[in-house]
């Protein structure tokens, strides 16, 4: 599924698209049971739905929601509650592209909806994965799956090409937990980004330590991922999963293992969410802030 140049481009690059990580059946199984939370979201004022395991919302709103133009944009863990996501989670050509990368032996982490419906104001303010959910080792990928079509025009991924070989930047402002880079070193980032684009079906495979953001979707098509999130089996969480869930330490390829591999490092610990969201979180730290690039368009504070 994944040839050696594509693992090394990977590793030299800390990202790698690739087509068809899901077959046409398992995309319209998933998309089919989005498009269903979606009007269920249109009865809803606030997040809502079943609690995850530490009592969140499961279904986070967008403060533009309406019922009219729903703006659904998280649902979290959902391999726990669909089994159209628990299957590709743990049993698709995506989870093989992982294991080409950080395997023989995985597993899982956490997964998420990130969705930016037509209309949406949300935006991703630049960080890294690897600051929210520190390991022993960083043999940790995040694998964005597109339920869409990601164009530059609906809020695709920005990326900054072989960031992930450091610097390690923190998440907060003093003592005071942001969940993004500082503006100053944000505006450097924004100066070498670019752009994730794919058919839906395609997989955005992401290294833990690889700078990244996204922009508002100013389109009138979705721009949907399914993020799952896998490390090595001999990584170890050394903070609590920021997004609790009773699939967590699944092993999905190869085989489990009770030693931990160890690699130096000084990590900042973050801090645990109280939101729906880590989207929430942002917003609260990042009030009406606007960065501007090179005379391009600000990104506009949702």
């Amino acid at each position: 599924m994944i040839s050696k140049e594509q693992v090394d481009e990977f590793r030299r690059n800390g990202f790698l698209v690739a087509e068809n990580a899901v077959n046409a059946r398992q995309l319209a199984g998933l998309r089919e049971v989005l498009a269903g939370w979606v009007e269920e979201s249109r009865v809803h004022d606030a997040p809502f739905g079943e609690p995850t395991a530490d009592g969140r919302a499961r279904f986070d709103l967008a403060p533009e929601h309406t019922a009219e133009a729903p703006a659904l944009r998280r649902v979290n863990n959902p391999s726990e509650i669909d089994d159209a996501y628990m299957e590709v989670m743990g049993n698709s050509a995506m989870t093989d592209m992982v294991a080409s990368l950080i395997g023989p032996d995985v597993k899982h982490h956490h997964c998420k909806i990130n969705l930016k419906l037509p209309g949406s104001h949300t935006e991703v303010r630049y960080h890294q994965d690897f600051a929210y959910t520190p390991h022993t080792n960083d043999d940790v990928v995040t694998a964005l799956l597109m339920l869409d079509d990601m164009t530059a025009e609906n809020g695709c991924l920005m990326v900054v090409r072989g960031s992930h070989r450091g610097p390690m930047y923190s998440l907060f402002d003093g003592e005071r937990f942001t969940g993004f880079i500082a503006p100053g070193e944000e505006r450097g980032l924004r100066e070498r980004e670019e752009p994730i684009l794919g058919r839906a079906g395609s997989v955005c495979l992401m290294h833990t330590l690889l700078a990244h953001g996204s922009e508002p979707n100013r389109s009138a098509l979705p721009r949907g991922l399914y993020i799952c999130v896998y490390s090595a089996a001999d990584a170890f969480p050394i903070a609590r999963n920021p997004m609790p869930n009773r699939n967590e330490g699944m092993i999905v390829r190869g085989r489990p293992t009770r030693r931990a591999r160890l690699a130096e490092a000084v990590i900042e610990l973050p801090e645990q969410p109280v939101r729906a969201s880590f989207f929430a979180v942002q917003e609260e730290a990042g009030g009406s802030r606007r960065v501007v690039v090179g005379g391009r368009p600000p990104l506009e504070s949702s």
